[in-house]
């Protein structure tokens, strides 16, 4: 029998897919990498019966770990946008060489294209499978090459310069993107119009009129407003020669609102944004995971037009049952589907729409506030538009007009289900005619300023990215994104988007060096070349080099004139040397460092003018004043709280790996020093009990409530409270191979038998020690109990690897722990 392989985009995926096709009688085993299950199941397909084998990948391809699964055929069920069309062949990389060979003629490799996670999409995909689009792919590959090489290069450069010379930058990166910075420019833009705005005063003419016991009507002036305040009065003086309101015209209009196009990317995340209070990278997350489970549509598409073919009433008996929107959805039912109005069809993905019913207690709140808004636009595409009566009163008063409006509801339409852009409810206007005659109330000259601008919201934002062409429907939430995080931008109320410091003089740095590393045109340039590589219209290798030559000569030119940028640098931020507070010793000079809280945090000595890497988001404190024995350097202590990691570092060796098999930013609970008290070799005490690289080091500084802790992952093991000291001995332990340790208790607090106060022993399998040590993680407050797992390999302070032996049967924690090791 021969076996069909199909590759999902996530594990979720797979299983929905699978259960569909399978029609629920499959299999379902954990694959080799534990993340990506395999279902299995016999079905039939190109006319044979064959034995499928479905399985997933978790986003791009990055290693290759693929045994030959003796596959004959491939469908592919990646997402269908241009990024899942690029995993496509990422997977075909790594999987056609170990597939069975079939004959040279026969097709073995297919693509599967769907919308939405229900049975008859993915029946319909299975039924009409195509092959992978590699114009789409490559026009992928281009963009990241592009994205990665340029933002590397100037990254890199910025980052280096400018950290080396500034402690109050407060980033820990100075990020540059050829989408991230035009992003963050528009932002700027606007910041700068608010600070250069020059308020004006102006003048309005205010006209309040009555006819009989009616409510006073506010008329407005038809001249709108004059910025000369004489001319204003000369207005009120000639107004005031009447005491009179003459009717000159009454006018009623019929008018209509109409119904939203259908639902796209942007626009769901523009009204995320702006009236749920979602930010982009945050609504697509939620939008995704509805997807995956089968609620909506896939959420990634650029179209705003139903295919002629879509079920728009199925979709929309689907919600009937729903209390808050069933009265609407049974009268369109009874009464017929209003057609859609016709938007854009870019050739991607249906617009995104409600796939199945729904409550809240399934899809929790923010997901079922976005479920619901996409619910609701939908409805809202395929009902009437809103009619409105608009009535238009003009008068005159002397010689100036004046003019009053209102708005009377004829028909709700599609206001029913989005009442939020429903007519509000007016004063109405009183009856009257051509000729008819108003008391004048008051007249008066009303003085007012114009306003700034205000921040851009996210959603306008949205909308300048993709007017000019800046990101796509799916990396447009990660630009947003990026410049909050590298603290570019901050977000306000209303989630209005207000730069930083650090913001504003990159933006104005890059304006006064290369405008166009800012500026949206030449990045618009770009991904309208890349999109013609995805229509077979452009040359993939021709575009990439063109691209990469036009960056190269600006990236040298930039660092030729970085002065320009570090002018502006100068005016806002700190030197290095007048940042921070002493803390430790320099190993050259001996002089104390400054520590530099700020973003990165680091040490800088200014006497040697060196700066030196330390860990993040943790603190920094003087350990003991004890130097490294490599290089004289003062010792810090870092940690990240309380229940937390710590350990000793040398600043030196922090950036400089002194042996090896270090890399940078390794501590010296990593440090293979033969003999330094604070290394690994020193206070290792055996391999990790959950990750396969890490070892489990003694934390010296933890007494009395005495830990180890694992230096790769965050693993932490509590035991021997109270105890006086507790110190890691030479010996090994027979049975698992990690190093014993000594503990020296308190007499009158010893939990040790016969009132004993020293013992000698391993952690892991002696009875003494089994019930003082418990597992905890960092980041959890409770302890995690874990069965007898099987691990190979083991490494107790560096002395090599081997296969531990065998512990005795668990019986408690601390047993369950030694059975780690076996």
């Amino acid at each position: 029998m021969r076996t069909v392989l199909m590759v999902a985009e996530k594990p979720s995926l797979a299983q929905s897919i699978a259960k569909i096709l399978s029609k629920g009688d499959c299999t379902s085993r954990k694959g080799l990498n534990g993340a990506c299950s395999v279902h299995e199941y016999t079905g039939s397909f190109q006319g044979q019966t064959v034995r499928f084998k479905m399985t997933s990948v978790c986003g791009h391809v990055m290693s290759l770990d693929f045994i030959g699964r003796g596959s004959d055929y491939v469908v592919l069920w990646l997402d269908c946008d241009k990024e899942g069309e690029n995993i496509c062949f990422e997977v075909l990389d790594a999987i056609q060489p170990v597939m069975n060979k079939g004959s040279v003629r026969e097709r073995s490799v297919y693509r599967a294209k769907f919308s939405s996670i229900t049975d008859t999409d993915i029946w319909n995909a299975m039924n009409s499978l195509g092959e992978p689009n590699r114009n789409e792919a490559l026009s992928v590959d281009a963009r990241q090459e592009l994205d990665l090489r340029i933002g590397c290069a100037f990254t890199r450069f910025q980052t280096k310069y400018f950290q080396g010379k500034y402690g109050n930058l407060d980033s820990s990166l100075i990020s540059f993107g050829p989408c991230q910075t035009p992003t963050l420019g528009f932002c700027v833009e606007r910041h700068d119009k608010i600070q250069s705005f020059k308020p004006e005063t102006y003048w309005i003419l205010q006209a309040k009129v009555f006819k009989g016991k009616d409510s006073p009507l506010t008329l407005d002036w038809n001249r709108v407003r004059v910025f000369d305040r004489e001319v204003g009065q000369m207005f009120v003086n000639l107004a005031k020669t009447s005491r009179e309101a003459k009717v000159e015209s009454v006018s009623k209009k019929e008018k209509t609102k109409q119904r939203p196009q259908a639902l796209n990317t942007v626009e769901m995340l523009r009204v995320a944004s702006s009236a749920l209070g979602m930010g982009p990278q945050h609504t697509m997350q939620i939008a995704e995971r509805l997807y995956t489970q089968g609620y909506i549509s896939y959420p990634r598409t650029e179209t705003t037009h139903y295919p002629e073919n879509f079920d728009l009433k199925g979709t929309l008996k689907q919600q009937t049952n729903n209390i808050i929107w069933a009265e609407e959805v049974k009268a369109l039912l009874s009464t017929g589907l209003n057609r859609p109005r016709k938007g854009a069809d870019a050739g991607d993905h249906p617009p995104i729409t409600p796939m199945r019913a729904a409550t809240e207690a399934e899809l929790g709140s923010d997901g079922w506030r976005l479920y619901e808004y996409i619910t609701r636009h939908f409805i809202a595409t395929v009902s009437q538009d809103c009619k409105y009566l608009q009535t238009t009163i003009e008068f005159s008063i002397g010689t100036e007009a004046f003019s009053c409006s209102g708005k009377t509801l004829i028909s709700p339409g599609y206001t029913a289900v989005m009442p939020w852009q429903g007519i509000p409810l007016e004063e109405a206007l009183p009856d009257c005619e051509r000729g008819d005659t108003f008391t004048v109330d008051e007249i008066k000259l009303v003085e007012k300023q114009t306003s700034p601008p205000d921040y851009l919201t996210e959603a306008e934002l949205i909308t300048l990215m993709e007017k000019h062409g800046i990101g796509t429907d799916a990396s447009i939430p990660v630009h947003i994104n990026n410049i909050c995080q590298r603290n570019y931008v901050t977000i306000e109320n209303g989630r209005r988007l207000k730069p930083t410091n650090l913001g504003i003089v990159l933006v104005h740095g890059y304006y006064k060096i290369d405008a166009e590393l800012v500026l949206p045109t030449i990045r618009s340039a770009v991904e309208k070349q890349l999109n013609l590589i995805a229509l077979g219209k452009a040359n993939y290798q021709q575009v990439l080099q063109h691209a990469l030559d036009i960056f190269k000569r600006k990236f040298h030119y930039f660092v030729d004139s970085i002065t320009g940028m570090d002018e502006l640098m100068e005016v806002s931020f700190s030197p290095i040397a007048a940042t921070g507070k002493p803390l430790s010793r320099c190993g050259k000079c001996h002089r104390f460092m400054k520590y530099i809280q700020a973003k990165p945090s680091r040490l800088h000595c200014s006497h040697c003018d060196e700066t030196y890497s330390l860990p993040q988001n943790g603190a920094i404190k003087l350990y003991k004043e004890l130097r490294c024995p490599l290089d004289d350097f003062e010792l810090v202590l870092w940690t990240s709280g309380a229940r937390g990691k710590s350990y000793p570092l040398c600043p030196y060796c922090f950036s400089n790996p002194p042996f090896r098999d270090m890399k940078k930013g390794m501590g010296c609970n990593e440090c293979t020093h033969p003999s330094c008290q604070h290394s690994l070799n020193s206070l290792g005490i055996g391999q990790c009990v959950e990750c396969d690289s890490g070892v489990l080091v003694l934390d010296p500084t933890s007494g009395p409530k005495w830990k180890m802790a694992c230096n790769k992952c965050n693993v932490v093991v509590h035991f021997f409270e109270h105890a006086h000291r507790v110190q890691v001995a030479q010996e090994t332990c027979d049975a698992c191979d990690a190093s014993l340790v000594a503990v020296d208790f308190n007499k009158t607090r010893t939990p040790l038998p016969a009132g004993e106060t020293q013992h000698t022993g391993c952690v892991f399998c002696d009875p003494v020690f089994q019930d003082l040590v418990e597992l905890k993680h960092a980041t959890m407050k409770h302890f995690m109990h874990r069965g007898g797992g099987a691990r190979r390999g083991g490494r107790g302070r560096g002395r090599g690897r081997g296969r531990r032996g065998n512990p005795k049967k668990p019986k408690d924690k601390m047993a369950a722990l030694a059975a780690y090791f076996v």
